[in-house]
């Protein structure tokens, strides 16, 4: 499997980070820091035999897009074991996902996963994963305390290995 996802700014990052670690602290759930997985927001997920012909056509993508603002609003669950950050679904994000879903889904013996396709997306930066329900409960009451809304910009587009997390290549993205 391989994810295409967008990565923060500093300021952004360094939120995220600390919400990741608030709730590592008060679960005892390290998943996420043990499996190096940094803040972000998966736009695609594929299967493909020809890792190099996903990397240029993204690549190739990449080069038409720039960075964008986001707000991130909310918390969530993907239940039983998931919490994550929500941002708002804008314009930037849902172009985003058209045009790299495009350039992506006619790949030979490539899938797209229909779970990050366009209107099918829920945007999210996963905070800790394979939570017991106790942890689920610590991690939600932790985000109440810690949480406000925030905002900055996406400045990179990568693909990655999962499991462990491992970057393939990372763009970039131009200013506008």
């Amino acid at each position: 499997m391989y994810l295409i996802s967008i990565y923060f700014d500093e300021k952004i990052d360094k939120q995220i980070r600390r919400l990741m670690s608030q709730v590592a602290e008060q679960t005892g759930n390290t998943f996420m820091q043990d499996n190096h997985v940094p803040p972000h927001i998966t736009v695609a997920a594929i299967e493909t035999r020809d890792e190099n012909a996903a990397i240029i056509a993204l690549g190739k993508c990449v080069q038409k897009l720039a960075q964008g603002k986001l707000r991130f609003i909310s918390t969530g669950a993907f239940f039983p074991q998931v919490i994550y950050l929500e941002p708002v679904l804008n314009a930037y994000l849902h172009e985003m996902s058209c045009a790299i879903n495009t350039a992506v889904k006619d790949l030979p013996e490539t899938i797209v996963s229909p779970y990050y396709q366009p209107f099918s997306w829920l945007p999210h930066v996963t905070l800790a994963k394979q939570l017991s329900g106790e942890q689920m409960l610590l991690a939600f009451e932790t985000m109440q305390k810690c949480f406000a809304s925030f905002e900055g910009n996406v400045t990179r587009i990568g693909i990655a290995k999962t499991n462990p997390h491992r970057d393939l290549r990372v763009w970039e993205l131009g200013e506008n």
